[in-house]
């Protein structure tokens, strides 16, 4: 079981309430779909949320199939969000292979 948690060192997504220059929520979750993995702490409002620094880490992933999932926490060194499949995707999501 992994003892690292993976940061948010990127997000390009400028629709979302969370990113001032980076992601200021405490922790995001990775889901989505089995062809993409995206993020659901994605919030698209007028309103400012979030901590008044970045310092994002992923709290939770999903994606069972993602290769960086470990008992459902994000072993990679980082995570990039950003456009994909949907406004919000993981970037790094990436499939186990088959």
């Amino acid at each position: 079981m992994t003892a690292h948690v993976a940061e948010v060192s990127a997000c390009s997504v400028g629709a979302c309430s969370f990113n001032h220059d980076g992601c200021t929520a405490y922790a995001i979750t990775v889901s989505g779909s089995p062809e993409h993995a995206s993020c659901a702490t994605f919030i698209d409002t007028s309103s400012l949320g979030g901590l008044p620094k970045v310092l994002a880490h992923v709290g939770a992933c999903q994606r069972a199939e993602c290769k960086f999932n470990d008992h459902l926490m994000c072993d990679a060194h980082d995570v990039k969000i950003g456009p994909g499949a949907e406004q919000a995707d993981c970037l790094t999501y990436q499939p186990t292979a088959v």
